[in-house]
């Protein structure tokens, strides 16, 4: 399945004084990419929250390689490093044209009703997506 890129245009709020896109912003836009990913797989957060199964952040990092400024649009893409029934480990590559401008990679783990829970048995069609992406 191909997953196209998300793209986020920076607004002027997530600058800082110096006009520079304020680092901690990076994380919401990598969340904001994942919820697309999700979406374009068929199985969306929503739907997963909905039928009682979350998935939280367990780890993040971020590498910053050149500042963002307003208006400039982010593409974001998308991609799983490693999942596992209880863990997902996605990787992010954010450009501004052909330029890399922050590498990062999030880990997340299923909980439903605040236990782990396997992805594999609950929802397995969406894992098997996810293994095919």
């Amino acid at each position: 399945m191909h997953v196209k890129p998300y793209i986020h245009e920076v607004k002027y709020y997530e600058c800082d004084r110096m006009g520079i896109t304020h680092h901690s912003n990076y994380i919401r836009f990598m969340e904001e990419a994942r919820v697309d990913w999700m979406d374009q797989m068929g199985f969306g957060f929503d739907r997963m929250e909905a039928e009682g199964v979350v998935s939280p952040v367990v780890s993040v990092d971020c590498v910053y390689k050149r500042t963002t400024t307003f208006k400039d649009r982010i593409e974001i893409i998308v991609e799983v490093e490693k999942t596992t029934p209880l863990k997902i480990v996605f990787v992010y590559t954010m450009r501004v044209g052909s330029e890399v401008v922050c590498t990062a990679q999030s880990t997340h783990c299923f909980l439903e009703n605040g236990r782990p829970v396997s992805l594999a048995t609950r929802f397995p069609e969406l894992f098997a997506r996810i293994k095919g992406v």
